[in-house]
């Protein structure tokens, strides 16, 4: 049973950072991509970030140059840095995986198979 549980959230002001974490276990992280979704209140989920096996990373426009996904395969840890956090960054924070390696696709994430139990940030103007 795929296992993913995620902290760091927490409450800023706007232009804060914070870093998530995703302890991933039960399967065999390195081989996986993963990825970071948002859900805000009454709406659809919303890819954030995704890593591939190869370590190749893709972004939502909204956090471009402002996120960043990385990975620890030693440690089975996902991360997402978030910088210059803005209010509509607001939002229950996922991390995902539908268990594939390879290259990752944005699009895909929403879509993912497995999910942790989210972490709520909240960004204050």
């Amino acid at each position: 049973q795929v296992q993913l549980v995620e902290s760091g959230g927490g409450s800023v002001q706007a232009g804060g950072s914070l870093r998530l974490s995703c302890i991933a276990s039960r399967f065999t992280f390195s081989n996986v991509r993963m990825y970071w979704v948002r859900h805000f209140p009454e709406k659809e989920r919303e890819g954030v970030a995704c890593i591939g096996t190869d370590g190749s990373t893709n972004y939502a426009d909204s956090v471009k140059g402002r996120f960043t996904i990385s990975r620890d395969n030693t440690k089975n840890i996902l991360y997402l840095e978030m910088n210059n956090l803005l209010p509509e960054d607001t939002a229950m924070y996922y991390c995902a995986t539908d268990l594939w390696g390879g290259a990752c696709s944005i699009n895909r994430a929403a879509r993912a198979d497995y999910w942790g139990q989210g972490t709520q940030v909240t960004v204050s103007s």
